[in-house]
């Protein structure tokens, strides 16, 4: 059941080790990394939502949430076998949207996967060993580069082009990715719906929201809009700040409407639902967004940092550039081992002290983790680091899900779950709104504070976590 996690996360691996590597050697300047990161993110805060309502409601000769994996899987596959032939910039910025929506629409119904088929005392084993398996496959995934280099695989290329270690490195992942994900949909069978009704686990259905207060939460966002759309005129703020402003003033005419409107479509649920989410998941929210403002943070910024600040050189074209790119791509491995590592532990730190202090716990080692790359200057030693980033990384795709999955009607597990995932998005559009502009007004363009900040923003994540209630009766 969660072994395609390997195959998406092998994607997703190669996205988050490669991709900036990618767009800095078609040319993309520092500063514009962010704004090409962009449009995966944004993608999946309309995707999943719309992905997980109707998974809701599917069934048919392969069940309820495998045609989605199918389908994300196929075209996953063939973005990550073009993406390292893109011969232009703006071309690899789409294929990273392609494969970021494609990814997305696997992802949460494979989330809420684990909420049909196992009872709720089995469900923080259950996302554990999801991350078991997304550290596996990016062990793996992120170690290509690295490994082919060391099999005789040409390492640098000429100015503009990919190197070969990356372009076998993607064609294996394709490959690896859609296989996985066939596995699990070949060898898995789902309850239908009449038996999901049963299993309920006593959660009560959910009624629907009373939404005539949305409109004054709208109003608020529409100020804050346009008092961050002041604020960049005023002050020349970067271009990439106005889609801080366009969220903002976004989601605010939504929420306006919602007050309003008497339709009784998608958008009208979706929204609802949103509106009416459980206590735990506004809880949760703050907790999600710092973390995954440093896991963006980290993704974005790990090459440009080591490379320029432990390596020495900003030149892609550079032999010492690419070695540096390569040890990112094995320390980015590092983590994701470790993480499978903690996937194994943190149960044991659940049943010890309970599913708030455990997470606490991971988030405060990666953040430590984040903050020691500001002092570090002998590579191997950043090995180090990537064990309490792994602690983090496991736990934040186990534990929240652990938090939350008791608290859902079943019948909108995967809607919910789509949801959740904009407290993953949301964060990343702020990270790609404002790491450009912080870093160039107080960091004098040093990539490496950017992770940093990131250490900083796991520390707050985890004192977020103590005002998340605990589940009743379970650790």
């Amino acid at each position: 059941m969660c072994f395609g996690f390997l195959g998406l996360q092998f994607g997703l691996a190669l996205q988050n080790s490669s991709v900036s590597r990618i767009f800095q050697t078609l040319g993309a300047n520092l500063n514009d990394i962010p704004a090409l990161w962009i449009a995966a993110p944004l993608t999946g805060l309309i995707v999943q939502p719309i992905i997980g309502h109707y998974s809701d409601r599917t069934w048919n000769r392969l069940g309820r949430r495998r045609p989605y994996f199918l389908f994300g899987a196929v075209f996953a596959s063939l973005a990550l076998l073009w993406m390292p032939n893109a011969p232009a910039l703006w071309m690899a910025a789409g294929l990273l949207w392609i494969l970021d929506a494609s990814i997305n629409v696997s992802m949460e119904p494979f989330r809420a996967l684990v909420g049909d088929q196992m009872p709720t005392r089995q469900r923080p084993t259950g996302y554990a060993m999801q991350s078991f398996f997304i550290g596996a496959g990016a062990v793996i995934a992120s170690m290509l580069p690295w490994a082919l280099a060391h099999f005789g695989i040409s390492n640098t290329a000429a100015e503009g082009s990919v190197p070969d270690t990356v372009k076998y490195a993607f064609y294996i992942g394709g490959a690896i990715l859609l296989g996985a994900v066939l596995w699990t949909i070949l060898s898995t069978r789902e309850y239908t719906p009449a038996q999901l009704r049963s299993f309920t686990d006593n959660v009560p259905e959910s009624q629907p929201a009373d939404v005539s207060g949305a409109g004054r939460p709208g109003m608020v966002l529409l100020l804050a809009g346009a008092a961050v759309w002041f604020a960049i005129r005023h002050f020349a703020l970067e271009r990439e700040v106005y889609l801080l402003a366009g969220g903002l003033v976004g989601f605010g005419l939504l929420l306006t409407w919602l007050a309003r409107t008497r339709s009784h479509g998608v958008l009208r649920q979706i929204m609802g639902d949103v509106y009416g989410m459980p206590l735990s998941m506004r809880r949760l929210a703050g907790v999600q967004l710092f973390s995954w403002f440093a896991l963006f943070a980290m993704w974005i910024y790990t090459t440009a940092g080591v490379t320029h600040a432990i390596y020495g050189t900003d030149d892609t074209g550079s032999a010492l550039y690419n070695d540096g790119a390569n040890w990112v791509g094995v320390l980015f491995a590092a983590y994701n081992g470790f993480g499978a590592l903690a996937a194994v532990v943190i149960p044991l730190m659940v049943r010890r002290w309970g599913l708030r202090i455990s997470h606490l716990i991971s988030l405060w080692l990666g953040g430590a983790g984040l903050l020691s790359f500001l002092v570090i200057r002998d590579p191997h030693w950043l090995l180090a680091s990537m064990v309490g980033v792994g602690f983090a990384w496991a736990s934040i795709l186990s534990l929240p899900y652990a938090l939350l999955s008791d608290k859902l009607p079943t019948a909108k597990l995967g809607v919910y779950m789509g949801i959740f995932n904009f407290f993953i998005v949301i964060p990343q559009v702020l990270a790609a709104s404002v790491l450009g502009p912080l870093l160039r007004l107080c960091f004098h363009n040093q990539p490496i504070w950017a992770l940093g900040m990131g250490g900083a923003s796991l520390l707050i994540a985890g004192l977020c976590t103590l005002y998340v209630p605990e589940p009743e009766g379970r650790h």
